[in-house]
């Protein structure tokens, strides 16, 4: 349990190491929500890729009998507040696969929504940005 004021209690020591450790360009692959939006308060997303943030595609048989991806809204709107007006990049499921075993950090967490996982690309932080 984190326990110093402003960082959210979801990122634990380990997490908080992590992000600090990233750099430019590199990749950490999480779910869950709540998680997503206490790390975006802290992680600055990359702004010179087309997508900064990446969601497993449907598999043919799940996009053909309309399988509904809820918690990609929940993302959007998450990403949304955090400054992030790109769309979710939607990665082909062995691609997204080879993607994440890439990825500086993988977080577990337990989410069980399905396609939940998602990909997150560092950026940096603007001079002007207040730290």
């Amino acid at each position: 349990m984190v326990v110093l004021k402003g960082v959210p209690a979801l990122l634990s020591p380990e997490l908080l190491y992590a992000l600090a450790r990233m750099g430019h360009g590199d990749e950490i692959g999480l779910g869950i929500p709540r998680l997503l939006e206490a790390v975006l308060k802290l992680l600055p997303l990359d702004t010179y890729v087309e997508s900064p943030a990446a969601v497993m595609e449907l598999v043919a048989s799940d996009r053909a009998r309309g399988l509904q991806t809820p918690v990609w809204k929940d993302y959007e709107a998450l990403l949304a507040r955090a400054d992030c007006t790109k769309t979710l990049e939607k990665i082909e499921r062995f691609a997204f696969y080879e993607r994440a075993k890439k990825a500086f950090a993988v977080v577990a967490t337990g989410e069980t929504a399905l396609y939940g996982n998602l990909i997150l690309k560092k950026g940096v932080l603007a001079p002007d940005t207040p730290q």
